[in-house]
């Protein structure tokens, strides 16, 4: 019977966990006040009171602007975290993203998400065939009003999204909201698709539809 050299098959193969798990992604030096991820990177923790200061700040200062300026701001903040997550995951298991199993990225953007504390992130694959792809978040950081709004005012998110899909897929995508925490929803729903297609949904959620109306209108 031959032998199995238990070191040569742990050595050739790994186990790898999920690179972005919080026990492992997370640093930090209490004495130095600092926190940084297993790559070394500087992170920062932003309290409730600055992000429900930066809304109302934006509102005073630039008007019925304020989504506009929150949505670039989160499409540039999408622009790095794309390039960070595609050179960890990259360094980490040893393949390019595009060559990367669909459940592996899915495990990984989630734990991503939440690791850097932004809330609970899930995809809804169902109508994946019809060029939509569905994300649901929940105990979102940025779920914020702007003061004298009633609206779905992830806007920060809606940003971060628009710009991480389209770098993953090659493309331009847009993400837009249809339900928010802020309004007393569940959870946050986002659509994204190509801009022509999801250009009116803005429209039909301020009109009272809801999301599994907006849904069935795009997949007429």
């Amino acid at each position: 019977m031959a032998k199995i050299n238990v070191a040569e098959l742990v050595a050739s193969k790994p186990l790898v966990a999920n690179f972005f798990e919080y026990e492992a992604y997370v640093r930090g030096d209490l004495e130095m006040g600092l926190l940084e991820n297993r790559r070394g990177d500087r992170l920062i923790a932003i309290p409730e009171t600055l992000i429900k200061a930066l809304y109302e700040g934006l509102r005073k200062e630039t008007g019925q602007a304020a989504r506009l300026v929150l949505v670039n701001c989160g499409k540039w903040w999408g622009k790095s975290f794309y390039q960070r997550f595609h050179q960890s995951l990259q360094d980490y298991y040893g393949i390019p993203l595009s060559e990367m199993d669909m459940l592996t990225f899915v495990q990984c953007f989630k734990e991503f998400w939440r690791t850097h504390g932004w809330g609970k992130l899930e995809f809804d694959p169902q109508y994946r065939d019809r060029g939509l792809i569905i994300i649901k978040t929940s105990n979102s950081a940025f779920s914020r009003s702007l003061p004298g709004e009633q609206r779905p005012s992830c806007f920060l998110e809606t940003g971060i999204l628009t710009s991480f899909f389209t770098m993953l897929v090659g493309r331009e995508l847009v993400a837009v909201q249809t339900t928010c925490e802020s309004l007393g929803a569940d959870c946050n729903h986002f659509i994204l698709g190509i801009p022509e297609r999801l250009k009116p949904v803005d429209d039909w959620v301020l009109e009272g539809m809801s999301h599994e109306e907006v849904i069935q209108k795009l997949c007429l």
